[in-house]
């Protein structure tokens, strides 16, 4: 195989797993594989698992609490994941130059207007009124549009995009999740009744 052909291969696999941006890459990290459960794990079907079952739902972090690191909310007031304490809530790191962010991104937005689970999308873009604009473009009209411009949450938690951590209501962690997902499929429903 020639140079030329594995860094296209390369390439094709890191856009489909998940979206690192290349300067970040050396601060960001996989799950660890203790703890993790694969979607194919919870499927209701009990089959085999769906192709698109390589992530995993990880769970080697379960019970920490999030990292203290600030970010802007709507109105532009800096808050900390600890703001959601008393409420589960799934946390999601995306940006808008992060395609498998972008393609989960409507889920999310069902999945918030659902309205039985509280949901952080938080942008990992650098230009601060990006995100806005983005959501409101693509009418995800029930995603608040959170921003960390200087990455902090993704550096923090070492993490490719997109990644998602449900945290409890007592604001400790109870699962993360790399790569995009079907959030209101029924494995994702499975996994998000643990939120208490």
């Amino acid at each position: 195989m020639s140079c030329r052909s594995a860094i296209a291969c390369l390439l094709a696999a890191l856009a489909a797993s998940a979206c690192t941006r290349p300067d970040d890459a050396a601060n960001q990290a996989t799950p660890a594989a203790s703890g993790e459960v694969s979607s194919g794990e919870v499927s209701a079907a009990g089959g085999a698992p769906a192709p698109s079952a390589v992530t995993k739902f990880d769970r080697s972090h379960a019970g920490e609490t999030p990292p203290a690191v600030a970010f802007t909310d709507a109105a532009g007031q800096s808050v900390t994941l600890s703001t959601f304490k008393g409420h589960p809530v799934l946390v999601n790191l995306w940006a808008t130059w992060c395609a498998p962010c972008v393609k989960e991104l409507p889920t999310l937005d069902a999945l918030a207007k659902q309205g039985k689970l509280s949901v952080a999308a938080i942008s990992q873009d650098s230009d601060p009124a990006k995100a806005a604009a983005f959501l409101k473009e693509r009418k995800l009209t029930d995603l608040t549009p959170y921003r960390d411009e200087k990455m902090g949450l993704s550096l923090a938690y070492q993490a490719t995009l997109p990644m998602t951590v449900l945290l409890g209501s007592d604001g400790k962690e109870v699962w993360r999740k790399l790569g995009d997902t079907d959030w209101t499929g029924p494995e994702a429903a499975k996994m998000l009744a643990e939120a208490k």
